[in-house]
């Protein structure tokens, strides 16, 4: 037995009658195989179409040495310069915040004993 359920507009209107279940069958089952039908259907696409002779280009054959493999290792060492550069001055912000809350630290320290003696001696 399909069970109807109504939806209504926005507007208030009745817009149709849709179906939300199958008679004899529960939802897991159609999702699985839903599922396996589709790794089935991606496995066979892929083994089909995926020829690697025809995706490659001639750096991924091992081509000689060319300009096109001299961009590729300088834009390689360009992103990796990059990328240490952030990261040290990461490194080199966290120092500097650490460096300062210590001398702030003694600052502290050294007022507090300050008022500390002042107190001492008054008394």
């Amino acid at each position: 037995m399909t069970r109807l359920r109504s939806f209504t507009s926005r507007y208030g209107g009745q817009v149709a009658l849709r179906r939300t279940g199958r008679a004899g069958a529960d939802k897991s089952s159609f999702g699985a195989a839903r599922a396996i039908r589709t790794a089935i259907t991606t496995l066979v696409a892929v083994m089909i179409v995926g020829s690697s002779s025809v995706l490659a280009c001639p750096m991924c054959f091992g081509a000689e040495e060319t300009s096109m493999l001299d961009g590729t290792r300088l834009g390689i060492l360009v992103m990796i310069g990059i990328t240490l550069t952030v990261q040290g001055a990461f490194v080199a912000f966290f120092l500097y915040l650490r460096k300062r809350a210590k001398r702030i630290a003694e600052a502290d320290l050294d007022s507090e004993w300050s008022e500390l003696q002042r107190v001492s001696r008054t008394s």
